[in-house]
């Protein structure tokens, strides 16, 4: 939606095959938000949290699609994730980077726009929905500061392709989407890539997944002009809440929201960002001005 949602064996053939491709490409490379907008972050530079120790990074995936495109996606990565040539902040968290190296954004795309899947600009994917820039979605997974053993909450499937990162760095990823079309299109394309440990939800995210509450952190990839109290209730002490917070159709904030031992909370906003509205029972609420 901005996009973060549901084992198999895994290998090292991957790996293998795109450290071949990066060689190659380094000798020779080629050079949620509604229809119209887009989810570009505003000027102001993030100040990204750096873990004190490296974590140990789960065995990689194998997206059977990651083996196309190699060239386009590393080229992404570079130009605009770690070594972005604008005031950007960039992202450092190697398995956050590796896991965006890996994910193959083109599957999760529409067909008639697969051709635009490694720029680094929202796309729409239909029904007033957009999968998110790529160093949004990078962004937000390291703002999550997972460990590989953590359970996350992702409200806002989308596409899936946020899921489909957050399946990278844990096996514990739960997402709703209250979108049924796109709940089961991304639930398609998860599966279809090897992306088994994500689990899917048809459902209103206003309301998280008690079910499998507490979770050690939210990802929200839709604006809400406040934190849905359910969420904050499922989420465990020490935990990290990433939204956006704001009105539709403006300029959000992307905020931190951390739940300290004594259940208060610790607020950092990040950037401006812009992305689609967050629909259901939010609408509803006074808090959310509609």
């Amino acid at each position: 939606m901005n996009p973060p949602v549901p084992s198999l064996g895994f290998g090292k053939t991957l790996a293998a095959g795109i450290g071949l491709a990066l060689l190659a490409a380094a000798a020779m490379v080629t050079a949620k938000a509604l229809p119209g907008q887009t989810t570009e972050e505003a000027p102001a530079v993030p100040q990204t949290p750096q873990k004190a120790t490296p974590q140990a990074q789960r065995p990689a995936l194998e997206p059977p699609a990651a083996r196309q495109r190699i060239a386009e996606r590393l080229e992404m990565v570079r130009r605009t994730i770690t070594h972005p040539d604008d005031r950007r902040t960039p992202v450092r968290d190697e398995a956050v980077v590796e896991a965006i190296k890996t994910a193959p954004r083109h599957v999760f795309v529409p067909r008639e726009r697969r051709s635009l899947a490694y720029r680094d600009s929202p796309l729409s994917i239909g029904y007033g929905q957009t999968i998110s820039q790529p160093y949004i979605v990078a962004l937000m997974s390291e703002l999550l500061d997972l460990d590989p053993s953590d359970k996350v909450l992702e409200i806002g499937t989308g596409s899936g392709y946020q899921a489909a990162v957050l399946g990278s760095l844990t096996p514990n990823v739960y997402t709703v989407e209250i979108i049924k079309p796109l709940y089961e299109r991304a639930q398609r394309d998860l599966l279809s890539q090897g992306y088994d440990d994500v689990h899917c939800l048809n459902a209103d995210g206003y309301y998280g997944w008690a079910e499998h509450a507490p979770f050690d952190a939210i990802i929200v990839t839709c604006a809400a002009g406040h934190l849905p109290p359910p969420l904050w209730e499922q989420l465990a002490v020490g935990g990290r809440i990433v939204i956006p917070i704001g009105g539709p159709y403006q300029v959000q904030r992307l905020v931190v929201l951390r739940k300290l031992p004594d259940g208060s909370r610790r607020s950092e906003a990040i950037i401006g960002v812009r992305f689609v509205p967050m629909t259901g029972a939010v609408e509803r609420t006074p808090e959310n001005g509609r």
